[in-house]
């Protein structure tokens, strides 16, 4: 489970550092798409047995909404691994879409890592603490 959140640099290569304990639960290789929110763009970091998953679960959808799904998150995928540094390599079509500059924030999300600009986190994140945060408390109870 990925979890823990940090602050990286975007170099000029268009790679960010994970940390150790991300890239241990990786594996040697995982995979780079697009991320899941359609408004505050971000990239999806997965291990390879967790996009598998994705893949089973997009075949299984109706025919229409499968087909939507590989165009956005299946196609723009890139199967990585992590350089001596710790780097990923972001492709540059995925930065562009998900408007990475320098300051990122990198989130563990359960199964996943996100890869968010900073700048669009902040929006998503004050946007959620307004809509969401007190209707998902009630729905926990807390």
């Amino acid at each position: 489970m990925f979890t823990g959140m940090t602050f990286q640099t975007l170099d000029a290569k268009g790679r960010v550092t994970l940390s150790q304990k991300f890239r241990d639960e990786l594996g040697e290789s995982f995979y780079v798409t697009s991320g899941f929110n359609k408004d505050y763009r971000s990239v999806q970091i997965m291990s390879c047995e967790q996009f598998n998953r994705l893949i089973t679960q997009i075949r299984a959808l109706p025919a229409k909404t499968a087909f939507q799904l590989q165009y956005i998150l299946i196609s723009p995928a890139t199967e990585v691994s992590a350089n001596a540094q710790g780097r990923v390599q972001i492709p540059q079509a995925l930065r562009e879409s998900a408007k990475l500059t320098k300051d990122l924030v990198v989130l563990g999300m359960d199964t996943r890592v996100e890869v968010w600009d900073k700048e669009v986190y902040d929006a998503f994140m004050e946007k959620q603490m307004q809509e969401s945060f007190d209707d998902a408390l009630e729905l926990l109870r807390l």
